[in-house]
Protein backbone atom coordinates (compact mmCIF):
# COMPACT_ATOMS: atom_id res chain seq x y z
CA UNK A 1 0.00 0.00 0.00
CA UNK A 2 1.64 3.77 -0.93
CA UNK A 3 0.02 6.31 0.97
CA UNK A 4 3.06 8.91 -0.21
CA UNK A 5 4.87 9.45 -3.30
CA UNK A 6 7.29 12.07 -5.32
CA UNK A 7 5.47 13.27 -8.21
CA UNK A 8 7.33 14.08 -11.47
CA UNK A 9 8.13 18.34 -11.04
CA UNK A 10 9.54 18.07 -14.58
CA UNK A 11 7.65 19.61 -17.42
CA UNK A 12 10.59 18.00 -20.23
CA UNK A 13 10.63 15.44 -18.15
CA UNK A 14 6.72 14.37 -18.39
CA UNK A 15 6.91 14.96 -22.23
CA UNK A 16 10.07 12.73 -22.81
CA UNK A 17 8.85 9.97 -20.62
CA UNK A 18 4.91 9.64 -20.87
CA UNK A 19 4.43 11.45 -24.34
CA UNK A 20 1.80 14.08 -23.07
CA UNK A 21 1.36 17.46 -23.01
CA UNK A 22 1.55 18.91 -19.02
CA UNK A 23 -0.38 21.00 -17.93
CA UNK A 24 0.70 24.89 -16.68
CA UNK A 25 -0.22 23.68 -12.93
CA UNK A 26 1.38 20.24 -12.04
CA UNK A 27 0.55 20.05 -8.82
CA UNK A 28 2.37 19.04 -5.55
CA UNK A 29 5.71 17.21 -5.94
CA UNK A 30 5.31 15.46 -2.02
CA UNK A 31 2.20 13.84 -2.40
CA UNK A 32 -0.08 12.61 0.24
CA UNK A 33 -3.68 11.60 0.19
CA UNK A 34 -5.65 13.96 -0.67
CA UNK A 35 -3.24 16.28 -2.87
CA UNK A 36 -3.86 17.27 -6.20
CA UNK A 37 -1.06 15.66 -8.54
CA UNK A 38 -1.16 15.11 -12.13
CA UNK A 39 -2.26 11.66 -13.69
CA UNK A 40 -2.41 10.18 -17.45
CA UNK A 41 -5.61 9.11 -19.00
CA UNK A 42 -6.77 8.64 -22.71
CA UNK A 43 -8.02 11.38 -24.39
CA UNK A 44 -11.33 11.92 -25.50
CA UNK A 45 -10.45 13.46 -29.33
CA UNK A 46 -7.53 12.12 -30.91
CA UNK A 47 -5.39 13.40 -34.01
CA UNK A 48 -3.27 10.64 -35.04
CA UNK A 49 -1.27 13.05 -37.00
CA UNK A 50 0.11 14.45 -33.97
CA UNK A 51 0.89 11.35 -32.40
CA UNK A 52 0.86 9.98 -28.64
CA UNK A 53 1.01 13.26 -27.47
CA UNK A 54 -2.72 13.64 -28.60
CA UNK A 55 -3.88 10.23 -27.73
CA UNK A 56 -2.94 11.30 -24.13
CA UNK A 57 -4.27 14.03 -21.73
CA UNK A 58 -2.20 14.97 -18.28
CA UNK A 59 -5.13 16.10 -16.06
CA UNK A 60 -4.76 17.54 -12.75
CA UNK A 61 -6.89 15.17 -9.91
CA UNK A 62 -7.39 14.77 -6.09
CA UNK A 63 -5.71 11.62 -4.79
CA UNK A 64 -7.74 9.57 -3.57
CA UNK A 65 -10.90 8.51 -5.48
CA UNK A 66 -14.16 9.72 -5.29
CA UNK A 67 -16.90 7.70 -7.19
CA UNK A 68 -19.73 9.57 -9.41
CA UNK A 69 -22.25 8.60 -6.95
CA UNK A 70 -20.60 10.10 -3.95
CA UNK A 71 -23.10 12.10 -1.92
CA UNK A 72 -20.42 14.11 -0.45
CA UNK A 73 -17.06 14.08 -2.44
CA UNK A 74 -14.90 12.35 0.16
CA UNK A 75 -12.32 9.99 -0.88
CA UNK A 76 -12.25 6.72 2.13
CA UNK A 77 -9.49 4.68 1.75
CA UNK A 78 -9.11 4.59 -2.11
CA UNK A 79 -5.76 6.18 -2.57
CA UNK A 80 -4.95 2.83 -3.28
CA UNK A 81 -7.46 -0.06 -4.80
CA UNK A 82 -6.47 -3.61 -4.69
CA UNK A 83 -5.93 -5.05 -8.14
CA UNK A 84 -7.98 -8.53 -7.06
CA UNK A 85 -11.07 -6.73 -6.47
CA UNK A 86 -11.30 -3.15 -8.47
CA UNK A 87 -13.75 -4.84 -10.68
CA UNK A 88 -15.98 -5.66 -7.93
CA UNK A 89 -15.68 -2.93 -5.11
CA UNK A 90 -18.56 -0.12 -5.35
CA UNK A 91 -15.82 2.73 -5.10
CA UNK A 92 -13.54 1.27 -8.16
CA UNK A 93 -16.40 -1.02 -9.98
CA UNK A 94 -17.88 1.56 -12.37
CA UNK A 95 -14.36 2.91 -13.36
CA UNK A 96 -13.14 -0.42 -14.11
CA UNK A 97 -16.08 -1.12 -16.36
CA UNK A 98 -15.88 2.39 -18.44
CA UNK A 99 -12.56 1.28 -18.43
CA UNK A 100 -10.87 4.81 -17.30
CA UNK A 101 -7.95 3.60 -16.27
CA UNK A 102 -4.68 5.90 -15.88
CA UNK A 103 -1.06 6.44 -15.57
CA UNK A 104 0.41 8.10 -12.45
CA UNK A 105 3.77 9.68 -13.05
CA UNK A 106 6.30 9.27 -10.39
CA UNK A 107 9.27 9.91 -9.41
CA UNK A 108 9.17 7.75 -6.35
CA UNK A 109 7.05 6.14 -4.08
CA UNK A 110 7.63 5.61 -0.53
CA UNK A 111 7.43 2.30 1.78
CA UNK A 112 8.04 1.79 5.50
CA UNK A 113 10.92 -0.72 6.54
CA UNK A 114 10.22 -2.47 9.60
CA UNK A 115 13.65 -4.72 9.72
CA UNK A 116 14.50 -2.65 12.59
CA UNK A 117 11.62 -2.74 14.38
CA UNK A 118 10.82 0.27 13.75
CA UNK A 119 9.22 2.11 10.74
CA UNK A 120 11.97 3.58 8.38
CA UNK A 121 10.68 5.70 5.57
CA UNK A 122 12.15 4.13 2.60
CA UNK A 123 11.52 5.66 -1.28
CA UNK A 124 11.84 2.60 -4.28
CA UNK A 125 12.43 4.36 -7.50
CA UNK A 126 13.76 2.37 -11.11
CA UNK A 127 17.13 1.23 -11.00
CA UNK A 128 18.04 3.27 -14.45
CA UNK A 129 16.54 6.45 -13.16
CA UNK A 130 13.73 6.78 -14.99
CA UNK A 131 10.09 7.82 -13.74
CA UNK A 132 7.88 5.18 -12.55
CA UNK A 133 4.51 4.55 -14.54
CA UNK A 134 2.08 3.68 -11.90
CA UNK A 135 -1.34 2.05 -13.35
CA UNK A 136 -4.39 3.45 -11.89
CA UNK A 137 -8.17 4.35 -11.82
CA UNK A 138 -9.93 7.78 -12.33
CA UNK A 139 -13.12 9.11 -11.83
CA UNK A 140 -15.15 12.20 -12.09
CA UNK A 141 -17.63 13.66 -9.45
CA UNK A 142 -19.95 16.65 -10.01
CA UNK A 143 -19.21 18.95 -7.01
CA UNK A 144 -21.88 21.65 -6.40
CA UNK A 145 -19.30 24.41 -8.09
CA UNK A 146 -18.27 21.75 -10.85
CA UNK A 147 -16.30 18.78 -11.98
CA UNK A 148 -13.78 16.85 -9.26
CA UNK A 149 -11.39 14.51 -10.93
CA UNK A 150 -9.76 11.99 -8.55
CA UNK A 151 -7.59 8.67 -9.15
CA UNK A 152 -6.55 5.72 -7.23
CA UNK A 153 -2.84 3.91 -7.66
CA UNK A 154 -3.88 0.04 -8.57
CA UNK A 155 -1.74 -2.51 -6.04
CA UNK A 156 -0.87 -6.07 -5.96
CA UNK A 157 0.51 -8.74 -3.75
CA UNK A 158 3.98 -8.33 -3.24
CA UNK A 159 4.90 -11.58 -0.62
CA UNK A 160 7.33 -12.92 -3.17
CA UNK A 161 8.82 -10.31 -4.69
CA UNK A 162 12.36 -9.75 -3.54
CA UNK A 163 12.80 -6.07 -2.88
CA UNK A 164 9.00 -5.70 -1.95
CA UNK A 165 8.35 -8.17 0.50
CA UNK A 166 10.55 -6.39 2.99
CA UNK A 167 8.38 -3.60 3.48
CA UNK A 168 5.60 -2.77 5.62
CA UNK A 169 4.77 -4.65 9.40
CA UNK A 170 5.55 -8.09 9.92
CA UNK A 171 3.20 -10.52 9.27
CA UNK A 172 0.78 -8.49 7.56
CA UNK A 173 0.34 -9.14 3.70
CA UNK A 174 3.07 -7.17 1.75
CA UNK A 175 1.40 -4.86 -1.77
CA UNK A 176 3.38 -3.21 -4.56
CA UNK A 177 1.86 -0.70 -6.58
CA UNK A 178 1.32 -1.98 -10.47
CA UNK A 179 4.24 -0.40 -11.65
CA UNK A 180 3.89 -0.35 -15.75
CA UNK A 181 6.83 -0.83 -18.77
CA UNK A 182 6.87 2.16 -20.79
CA UNK A 183 6.01 0.37 -23.69
CA UNK A 184 2.71 -1.33 -22.05
CA UNK A 185 1.59 2.35 -21.59
CA UNK A 186 -0.47 3.25 -24.77
CA UNK A 187 -2.18 -0.72 -24.67
CA UNK A 188 -3.14 -0.29 -21.00
CA UNK A 189 -5.18 3.20 -21.60
CA UNK A 190 -6.63 1.45 -24.32
CA UNK A 191 -7.88 -1.79 -23.13
CA UNK A 192 -11.15 -3.07 -22.54
CA UNK A 193 -12.24 -4.15 -18.72
CA UNK A 194 -11.48 -7.91 -20.13
CA UNK A 195 -8.20 -7.40 -21.27
CA UNK A 196 -7.19 -5.14 -18.56
CA UNK A 197 -6.11 -7.85 -15.72
CA UNK A 198 -3.46 -8.81 -18.26
CA UNK A 199 -1.59 -5.99 -17.13
CA UNK A 200 -1.60 -6.25 -13.38
CA UNK A 201 1.42 -8.05 -13.07
CA UNK A 202 5.05 -7.39 -10.48
CA UNK A 203 7.21 -5.32 -12.01
CA UNK A 204 10.82 -7.18 -11.83
CA UNK A 205 12.81 -6.72 -8.39
CA UNK A 206 16.16 -6.09 -10.92
CA UNK A 207 14.58 -3.24 -12.35
CA UNK A 208 13.98 -1.55 -9.12
CA UNK A 209 15.61 0.15 -6.05
CA UNK A 210 15.71 1.24 -2.73
CA UNK A 211 16.84 4.07 -1.47
CA UNK A 212 17.11 6.33 1.80
CA UNK A 213 14.81 9.49 1.48
CA UNK A 214 15.90 12.80 -0.02
CA UNK A 215 16.42 15.52 2.88
CA UNK A 216 12.93 17.35 4.02
CA UNK A 217 14.79 20.41 3.48
CA UNK A 218 15.03 18.93 -0.50
CA UNK A 219 11.24 18.23 -0.76
CA UNK A 220 9.79 21.80 1.22
CA UNK A 221 12.40 23.29 -1.91
CA UNK A 222 10.89 21.01 -5.13
CA UNK A 223 7.68 21.35 -3.87
CA UNK A 224 7.67 25.15 -2.99
CA UNK A 225 6.09 24.17 0.21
Amino acid sequence: MCTHYLSVPSPERLREAFHINPPAELGRHDMWPGYFGLFIRRADEIDESIGLESRREAVLGRWGLVPHWSKDGKERNTVNARSETAAIKPSYRDAWRRSQRCIIPAQAVFEPDWRSGKAVATQIVRADGQPLGIAGLWSAWRSPDGWLESYTMLTINADEHELMRNFHRPKEEKRMVVILPEDSYEDWLGASPERAAGFIRPYGAELLRAAAPPPRGQLDLVSGQ
